[in-house]
């Protein structure tokens, strides 16, 4: 009997989160499939064993694990390119953002991320819309982001984001970020509700903006070496499990942030649903970057931001 081949699947959140009962359901599907010819393991938290989220990247490039995801903005200083999905206010609805996800952007993005890393990238999960959350003051119009410091992802675009914003922005990993907001020594952060409430920063952060500045996209990778040596047949298994569990998790995505939005609410905080017009007033605020997009990233690239799925 030939020895099993080997899967090991890692992320960076608790095993109850949409992303990791979605790689549970790829590692069920392909277990169903092929039974004892696959032995399929998880890491469902790499933090919890002493790494940074970031590291994530690199137990995969070397093949420490075989599948793993991240925000796609912890590779844009090695893929460029993937700025443009951290672009402020670049999708106006999640239907329209997921549909040039798993269209042409998406199929262009995922190239070019594997013409500058060995990954092979299969689809891309929900992380979703990012709102604003700070130990300060309500935040209603850019004006009461003077003088934040605010942690973003590990980008350019993000950092000049709240630059013009005119919050003080802190590039960093997760892990320094949660042990900088509980210690109390930055003053914001932006994410999901979900993740808000995952990683507990909503004990420490009493006031929370409904801001929808960024929607972002997590790529699912696996070690291109280990991908392209399997057989046929596990490979399109393996394609089609991580279509199901992209889908899978997006539904679990909308339920989690309905929860993450009721914990808020139950632990006594203050969330600012913004106007048409305060929103506008952020999206003026940043215009500077929209302009300059295209001659950035090229006329192509832009237009398949707007362009949906075939």
């Amino acid at each position: 009997m030939p020895a099993p081949i080997q899967i090991r699947m890692g992320g960076y959140g608790p095993a109850s989160t949409s992303f990791s009962l979605a790689l549970k359901l790829i590692g069920d599907r392909l277990t169903a499939e092929f039974g004892d010819g696959v032995d399929v393991k998880y890491v469902w938290n790499i933090m919890e064993l002493g790494y940074r989220a970031e590291d994530i990247l690199w137990l995969v490039e070397h093949g420490l694990l075989t599948l793993g995801y991240q925000s796609s903005s912890y590779l844009t200083d090695r893929v460029p390119d993937l700025g443009i999905v951290d672009l402020p206010f670049l999708f106006p609805d999640t239907q329209t953002a997921r549909a040039a996800m798993d269209g042409a952007l998406g199929d262009a993005l995922g190239r070019k991320i594997e013409e500058r890393v060995s990954y092979r990238i299969l689809g891309w999960f929900e992380n979703g819309f990012r709102h604003i959350s700070n130990r300060v003051r309500p935040v209603r119009v850019p004006a009461d982001l003077a003088g934040l410091r605010i942690r973003v992802l590990p980008s350019k675009v993000q950092a000049r984001t709240f630059e013009l914003l005119g919050a003080v922005p802190m590039r960093m990993d997760l892990t320094q970020a949660i042990e900088m907001i509980k210690a109390g020594t930055i003053d914001a952060q932006e994410n999901p509700l979900s993740n808000t409430v995952t990683y507990g920063v909503h004990k420490f952060h009493r006031f929370h903006t409904l801001s929808n500045h960024f929607y972002i996209s997590r790529p699912i990778f696996l070690h291109r070496a280990a991908f392209d040596a399997w057989p046929a047949d596990l490979q399109r298994a393996m394609r089609a499990a991580v279509t199901a569990a992209v889908a899978f998790q997006r539904e679990l995505h909308v339920v989690e942030e309905a929860d993450a939005h009721k914990a808020i609410e139950a632990q006594g905080c203050e969330l600012v649903e913004l106007t048409a017009s305060e929103h506008a007033a952020f999206a003026a605020a940043v215009a500077p970057l929209a302009a300059d997009a295209r001659a950035t990233y090229g006329a192509e690239l832009l237009d398949l931001t707007r362009k949906r799925a075939a």
